[in-house]
């Protein structure tokens, strides 16, 4: 089956896609024969002018509504128009799992870019979340559009890479000029310490570093606050050890943590206990991962109170 390479624009209303998709179209380099497909799944006040195209085999179709957002459908389209590359101005307000899937067999994601008017995204944040964060998680870059030159750039950027550290971040202010987010992001806490403490507050984002980025954590000794997790699947003098984390909302706060060898240290640990532990880091085989992960050997383990904030966040 012939890959559909899929182009993917998202962001809310009047964010900007519309306009780059336009001049991007517009572009002569963006004809190589191919059958394109240009998938509009909201329309606002800024029109398309096909005229100003420079690609020859373009078809244009707009989804009017979600319920037409189905496999069936799309590769209905796909095969009426023989189409070999998708453009899609996707619905700021249509979950991205939806388009997901949606996606024929042959559709393949080339690329993602995400689009937020910079005057109304902290308000977005603040009030739908969700969809932010739905728009941020996976794309490879962020554009805030409008920028101003009194808008903290630090707030912005604190936002996206609470979701995610994969995108770029450009800056495009009203003047056209375009700026690169170059802010360096250095962890909360000192890696390279003898020991690795973690505040309360910094859990969140030493668990997905740790998760991410194991390699720089083997060998190294941490110390840090946790709820104990015990149940049959762990093995015996192990427990798991971590934190309920929210990463977007209160609908999907999730309990992560770290399988920890007790070293027969404390005795009668029972679930939703709450322990300072400190250990070294390993990597191996572990049955809590079924495969292998970081595995803490614990040097100190204590019972201790819960967090001023038992929810772990980014922020």
């Amino acid at each position: 089956m012939e890959e559909v390479s899929v182009y993917l624009f998202l962001g809310f209303l009047e964010s900007g896609k519309t306009k780059f998709i336009q001049e991007t179209l517009e572009d002569k380099r963006m004809e190589t024969g191919e059958n394109t497909l240009l998938l509009i799944c909201e329309e606002g006040e800024e029109e398309y002018s096909p005229e100003k195209f420079g690609i020859k085999n373009l078809a244009v179709v707009t989804l009017e509504n979600s319920s037409e957002l189905t496999e069936e459908n799309l590769s209905k389209i796909t095969e009426k128009y023989k189409a070999q590359r998708v453009i899609v101005e996707y619905n700021g307000t249509w979950l991205l799992q939806q388009f997901f899937d949606a996606m024929p067999e042959s559709w393949v994601i080339n690329q993602m870019m995400t689009f937020f008017d910079a005057n109304t995204f902290l308000n977005y944040n603040a009030n739908m979340r969700q969809l932010v964060f739905d728009k941020i998680q996976m794309t490879q870059m962020v554009v805030f559009n409008r920028f101003k030159g009194e808008f903290q750039k630090e707030e912005f950027h604190k936002i996206v890479r609470g979701i995610s550290r994969r995108p770029d971040i450009v800056y495009e202010y009203v003047g056209g000029k375009a700026e690169f987010d170059e802010i360096e992001d250095p962890l909360p806490y000192d890696i390279n310490a003898p020991v690795i403490e973690i505040e309360d507050r910094d859990f969140a984002w030493f668990y997905r570093d740790m998760a991410e980025n194991t390699k720089n954590y083997i060998n190294k000794t941490v110390k840090f606050k946790g709820m104990a997790a015990v149940s049959k699947k762990v093995p015996k003098g192990y427990i798991v050890l971590g934190r309920h984390i929210m990463t977007c909302c209160e609908a999907d706060i999730a309990y992560d943590g770290f399988a920890v060898n007790c070293n027969n240290l404390l005795s009668d640990i029972a679930t939703r206990d709450w322990l300072t532990v400190t250990a070294k880091i390993g990597y191996e085989y572990n049955s809590v991962y079924r495969a292998q992960g970081p595995v803490l050997s614990a040097i100190k383990l204590e019972r201790t109170d819960p967090p001023e904030e038992v929810v772990a966040t980014y922020y």
